[in-house]
Parts: structure tokens; C-alpha cells; sequence
């Protein structure tokens, strides 16, 4: 059976389709990687957070699968926004690989040993804030670009250090670049932060069979927990909001962070609960994070606040 694959064309992107091929192929599936430019892509220096639009990287390969060009669309689910367009489904989502984010720096120190007002480059709000709150005497910057770009602006000297994805930077066999791991508590990942979304038409039961061999229970479980979550408080780019959660003691286990732009306050939670009440679970951790002022972090981001119960 022949599988035309859309991507982004960055070096990560094609190595995530490039995996998904490759097991497709194992199972005797043809498969094309077909290189399709998103808005991201086009966007290089503008702000992620100011551009106003949501799936910045991802909306372009929705329009191919929608419209039949592509038969499955291969995304870093931490791209994917939590609602997805009409006759569109995560088909199966594959073993998560490390979900930590890491400390790449220059001189190979770690967050605490760099000096007072060292320049450590990201361009996420998330790790922005959780970054201000670990070391409130450094400098964040923000730092766009892939990762090759971003190691290089590094290099050149436009900042001290980088916090990046552990797992982009293996999948890159860039691990060695890697100065230190950040603990769950220490830096909550993004949502979804290490998992891989594989994007259907849900017509189309060919693809769908094809590719459940590819899906893994565990993570399929977490990352619906952690995008509850995400949903529930009607969050994207423009709020700092983190969540990861695993299988623990026979169910799941997820923590939640959402902070301050400045990074000045920083609320967390963690709940627990069988794996059968998955979007209950988000939703639980959601109102703790709202319970404990959540609340007026969204509303000084001009976000809608969702009720709290």
C-alpha cells in the first residue's frame, strides 16, 4: 500500500517522517515523504506569540490532508493545537522519547555555575518563565530557528547557553551537546514535549490500519491527559502552560506549571487518577492550577478565564 507522508522540511521534521516511513516500511507499506513549507516555516524572525495564529506549523500540512494531497501528516504533537479541524484525527501516537528540555552551553557549565546575567536563548514562554524563576539573574532571550540554527547562533556568540528539547537534540545525534537535564520540577515540559502525532482523515480506514501498529498505549494516554489539561484552560502560545504525566502505580500521574510572562509567579499541581478518566484528569489538574490563581495569569494575558469549579 503506498502512504504519501507530509512534513515541514527542517532536519527534526524530516527525521521524525523519515522514522514514521521507515516503520511503515517494515510492515510492508511504500511510503513518500512529501515537504510541505507551514507558516512557521515562512516566518523565520517573527515572535510566536505575536503572530496570532494557532498550529503556526502545522496548518498548512492540515490543509494538504484535508484536501487528499497527503495521506498522513507527521507532527511534534507539541505543535498540534488541541482542536483539530473537522474530519481530521490523531490516528496513533508512537512511544514518547525523553520529554526532559536541556541545557546546551557554550562553556559547558550548568544553569547554576553561568554567570550573573548570562544569556540563555529559547524561544518559548514556558521555559522564558520557568527560566526566570530558576535563575532570576540571568538574562532569557528569545532565539527562533531550527536547531542547527539555533546551536549556530549559540556558536557565534549571541547568547551563553540555549535550553532545547532532549529529544530533538538525539533524535539530531546532538545528546552530546547536551550540559545538563532539567527535571520534570525543575523545567515542566510542553505538552506533548517528546511524543510524535500521526494525523488522518478519519475516513480513511486504510491509513488508520496501517499505522495503529505505530501507537503506543502508554503515551497515547499521557499526552490526552496533558492536552485536557491544555484545553481546559484555553491555552496556546500565549501563556506559559506545562504538563507531562506518566504511568504510575497502575494509573497516570500529571504535574502542571502555568506562570507569569516574567516568570514572577509560578503555580503548580500535580494529580493522579486511573487511566480511564484521562480528559477528567486534565481537567482536574486545570482547576487546581485556577483554584490556586491561575486565573489572574490568563486574565493578564487578555485570555478568556475558564470557570472555576
Amino acid at each position: 500500500m503506498k502512504i504519501v507522508v507530509g512534513s515541514r522540511g527542517s532536519k527534526l521534521a524530516l527525521w521524525q517522517a523519515g522514522w514514521v516511513r521507515d516503520r511503515l516500511a517494515e510492515a510492508g507499506h511504500h511510503a513518500d515523504i512529501r515537504i510541505i513549507k507551514t507558516t512557521g516555516d515562512k516566518l523565520p524572525k517573527v515572535s510566536l506569540t505575536s503572530s496570532g495564529t494557532k498550529g503556526l506549523f502545522i496548518k498548512e500540512i492540515e490543509e494538504a490532508l484535508a484536501a487528499q494531497s497527503i495521506d498522513l501528516a507527521v507532527h511534534s504533537l507539541k505543535d498540534l493545537p488541541t482542536e483539530q479541524p473537522p474530519g481530521l484525527a490523531v490516528g496513533a501516537v508512537p512511544l514518547r522519547a525523553d520529554a526532559r528540555d536541556a541545557l546546551v552551553s557554550r562553556s559547558g557549565e550548568p544553569l547554576r555555575e553561568l554567570p550573573m546575567d548570562a544569556r540563555v536563548g529559547t524561544s518559548s514562554l514556558r521555559r522564558q518563565s520557568q527560566l526566570r524563576a530558576l535563575g532570576p539573574k540571568l538574562e532569557v532571550i528569545a532565539v527562533r530557528g531550527n536547531v542547527d540554527t539555533r546551536l549556530k547562533k549559540l556558536e557565534r556568540g549571541d547568547c551563553e547557553a540555549l535550553v532545547l528539547a532532549a529529544a530533538g537534540l538525539d533524535r539530531l545525534g546532538l545528546g552530546n551537546r547536551i550540559t545538563q537535564y532539567f527535571a520534570v520540577e525543575e523545567m515542566c515540559p510542553a505538552v506533548g514535549q517528546g511524543a510524535l502525532a500521526l494525523e488522518v482523515r478519519e475516513d480513511d480506514q486504510r491509513v488508520q490500519q496501517a499505522i495503529q501498529p505505530l501507537d503506543d498505549p502508554a503515551t497515547h494516554q499521557a499526552v490526552r491527559a496533558e492536552r485536557a489539561l491544555l484545553r481546559a484552560l484555553g491555552g496556546g502560545c500565549d501563556v506559559p502552560i506545562a504538563a507531562h504525566a506518566w504511568t504510575a502505580d497502575g494509573g497516570l500521574k500529571l504535574v502542571a506549571v502555568i506562570a507569569s510572562l516574567d516568570g514572577s509567579r509560578l503555580i503548580r499541581t500535580s494529580v493522579a487518577g486511573p487511566v480511564d478518566v484521562l480528559d477528567d484528569l486534565g481537567e482536574r489538574a486545570a482547576q487546581e492550577l485556577l483554584k490556586q490563581g491561575a486565573h489572574e495569569i490568563l486574565a493578564a494575558a487578555h485570555l478568556e478565564v475558564p470557570k472555576v469549579e
